[in-house]
């Protein structure tokens, strides 16, 4: 009986040290990238009823701007509405100049 004891404590204590060894998710750190492009498609003058996503191509011209290549959506305001706000803006970013990439987009519903 104490055996059964012993190695009941014994458990319990192996399960509060791996509980309070595990760590929390800390928050997701966002790219500055990332944050610039959320400030610049902040705001859309038309009204989202459901989340819309969108795949945005894009690259950096010699001045730093942003060049939209091609924004793969089935909605063609938000491709104009992300052209609009993003093409031959300044990015303060540590992006090559003349490398293609591409941003994920979710504008999400209002509703």
């Amino acid at each position: 009986m104490k055996q059964m004891k012993a190695f009941l404590v014994a458990g319990m204590l192996l399960v509060g040290t791996l509980a309070s060894a595990a760590s929390l998710p800390s928050e997701i750190e966002l790219d500055p990238t990332t944050l610039q492009f959320e400030k610049l498609l902040k705001s859309p003058s038309f009204e989202i009823e459901k989340d819309i996503a969108a795949m945005v191509t894009f690259m950096l011209n010699q001045e730093g701007e942003v060049v939209v290549l091609s924004v793969d959506t089935e909605m063609k305001v938000v491709e104009l509405y992300v052209k609009s706000r993003l093409n031959y803006k300044k990015l303060d970013a540590e992006l090559e100049t003349g490398k293609t990439y591409k941003l994920p987009v979710l504008l999400r519903s209002e509703i």
